[in-house]
């Protein structure tokens, strides 16, 4: 899947072979052609691949904006008042179409979530290497862990979707239960920080990690509460029961990935 055009491009722009213009001008008709050539090529080659990107692709419209909002109201949401996502129009069966993270401050991303996930994976295995345990298996067990674990919740809260007979996109699960890696990796900056300068690293975690938790969890509870029509199945769990378990459940799933064992 190689694409000529696009990398002669590259190497007459890097080399300075031709100008400024002009190399701007190559350099844009190589990234139209390498966007026409991902979507003749690997969308052909790859079974499932077209449609794997177009459900993604809303989940990652998100800008420096949005992502400042939203990590602002995941780690304090107790000051905001506005939960309710903004509908842009309604479909035929009875759904709406939601506005973009660009958009919507309320609209579930993946991007803070992957990035969180990386973020603090990378300052577990600092962790470990300040403590002279570094190992490379740690990145992959540490990353198991933690996606192993948010699959599992995600089943959990899927089945509870379903009692009640509530609709939910597996995506937005995904998006919604992903949020606690950006207070994970608040509480272990906070105790590799605190750790090397006063060491009480251990104390500064779970300080933070009260803040965190807590925070997460009023996310999640405010944003179930949204998701979960007010009316459900009669004869499935009650709607209250299930939005506190829900949010409850953050609790449970950030103590169990947390990585403590080597703060200072």
């Amino acid at each position: 899947f190689w694409n000529p055009a696009m990398t002669m491009a590259a190497s007459a722009a890097a080399t300075g072979k031709i100008g400024d213009v002009n190399s701007q001008v190559m350099m844009n008709v190589a990234e139209t052609m390498g966007r026409q050539f991902l979507e003749t090529g690997w969308v052909k080659a790859v079974p499932g691949l077209e449609r794997c990107m177009l459900a993604l692709r809303p989940y990652f419209a998100v800008d420096n904006s949005y992502v400042k909002r939203k990590m602002t109201k995941v780690l304090f949401p107790f000051l905001f008042q506005q939960w309710a996502r903004e509908e842009v129009e309604p479909n035929p069966d009875g759904t709406f179409t939601y506005a973009l993270p660009q958009q919507d401050e309320n609209a579930p991303d993946l991007y803070i979530p992957s990035m969180s996930l990386l973020t603090y994976v990378l300052l577990c295995a600092l962790c470990y290497g300040n403590a002279g345990k570094f190992d490379p298996e740690v990145l992959p067990e540490i990353t198991s862990k933690c996606v192993v674990t948010q699959i599992l919740e995600v089943i959990a809260i899927r089945v509870g979707f379903y009692l009640m007979e509530a609709p939910v996109a597996i995506l937005d699960l995904i998006s919604y239960t992903g949020y606690k890696y950006l207070g994970l990796s608040v509480n272990m900056l906070s105790g590799l920080t605190v750790g090397h300068f006063l060491g009480y690293g251990h104390r500064s975690y779970y300080f933070t990690y009260l803040w965190t938790a807590t925070a997460v969890s009023y996310f999640i509870l405010k944003v179930m509460a949204n998701c979960i029509p007010r009316r459900t199945s009669a004869v499935g769990p009650k709607r209250q029961f299930m939005v506190l378990g829900f949010a409850g459940s953050q609790f449970a799933t950030c103590w169990f990935v947390s990585q403590t064992s080597f703060l200072e």
